[in-house]
């Protein structure tokens, strides 16, 4: 990126490549093969949140309750990677209270404009056929599954990811770019919640880099599972 397209930027939303000469470049953190530069921590980043999700979707489950699979996959895993390959603190990545405030108030927003849409939403056939038999282990026990399951799923994707696609392709590419294998993990739900979740995971990465932390969207997107279940199966 040339100095003139980045000069604006703050120092947080400049691509970690942004300035950078050959030398920097070379000082351990990239390789060549067949002529093509690739950075490491980069390739290993992509590598990690591909397979990881491959996993789960085959149906590996060291712990014996999806939930708990998904903590270990995409949050314990993530956080492992953090420290064996970025080696930076977690909260380097949005494992933070960040701007609480910000935070706060894009929650409180963010549930009281959704919970009508969800509302109707959830009331279609197909969206009652799926959540209803999602409750059939017990609304209590899968909705606290849930946000297990979800604390996982938000820190990879609006913490490791966006955090660190940022610094290689700048905030607003990372935004989108995390957003897509997420819509990808919706497949085989309802059609209209997984259509959603491509423009739902753009948002939930917009709040996070806004407020530094992906507390808030993992939040939120309880806050929607949570809400949509209880209307699904009647309960609201």
């Amino acid at each position: 990126m040339k100095d003139e397209e980045w000069r604006g930027m703050t120092k947080d939303d400049r691509p970690a490549t942004a300035g950078r000469r050959p030398a920097d470049e070379a000082a351990g953190r990239t390789f060549t093969l067949f002529g093509v530069t690739f950075d490491v921590r980069l390739s290993l980043l992509i590598l990690f949140s591909t397979v990881v999700p491959m996993l789960d979707y085959y149906g590996h489950s060291p712990t014996g309750i999806k939930a708990w699979d998904r903590f270990l996959f995409y949050f314990i895993g993530a956080v492992l990677f953090l420290w064996l390959v970025y080696r930076e603190p977690p909260a380097a990545f949005g494992l933070q209270w960040g701007d609480w405030r910000r935070g706060l108030l894009y929650t409180l927003v963010a549930c009281a404009v959704m919970a009508p849409v969800l509302w109707f939403a959830a009331r279609t056939p197909a969206m009652q056929a799926f959540y209803r038999e999602k409750a059939a282990g017990g609304l209590l026990r899968v909705s606290l599954l849930n946000g297990v399951e979800l604390f996982g799923w938000e820190f990879i994707w609006r913490g490791l990811v966006l955090f660190a696609y940022a610094r290689a392709f700048g905030p607003g590419p990372a935004i989108l770019l995390q957003a897509v294998p997420f819509a990808f993990m919706h497949l085989g739900k309802p059609e209209v919640e997984t259509l959603s979740t491509l423009f739902g995971g753009a948002a939930f990465g917009l709040i996070a880099w806004r407020t530094r932390s992906f507390l808030y969207p993992w939040l939120i997107h309880w806050f929607v599972v949570t809400f949509t279940l209880l209307v699904a199966v009647g309960t609201i």
